[in-house]
């Protein structure tokens, strides 16, 4: 019975610490992640506007949000992308964050 009992604590631990909310990463952090990458670049010139998509999940069990290139471009009244940036947020695994950030005209 203990042993079972001691069995079942070690797998309850090592899925808490597992981190179950994710986002894409150019690096990974255990315990904590903030990082930013570079997505997608073109050829085209000027990057006077910006536009910000954020999709959000809570312990790997809610996911919410549109972080898609094109709602970015959407709320920045982007027609043409000069580039296209990310950045990941990540808490213990419990809160997560993609922002998606398109730059053009």
């Amino acid at each position: 019975m203990v042993k079972k009992s001691i069995i079942l604590v070690i797998c309850v631990v090592a899925f808490m610490l597992s981190g179950c909310a994710m986002t894409m990463q150019p690096v990974t952090g255990v315990i904590f992640n903030e990082a930013k990458g570079p997505l997608l670049a073109t050829s085209n010139t000027g990057s006077s506007k910006v536009g910000v998509a954020i999709a959000k999940s809570y312990v790997g069990v809610v996911g919410t949000g549109d972080a898609s290139i094109e709602t970015a471009m959407k709320n920045g009244g982007i027609t043409k992308i000069h580039h296209v940036d990310y950045q990941t947020k990540n808490y213990l695994g419990v809160y997560a964050e993609l922002t998606v950030t398109v730059y053009g005209e």
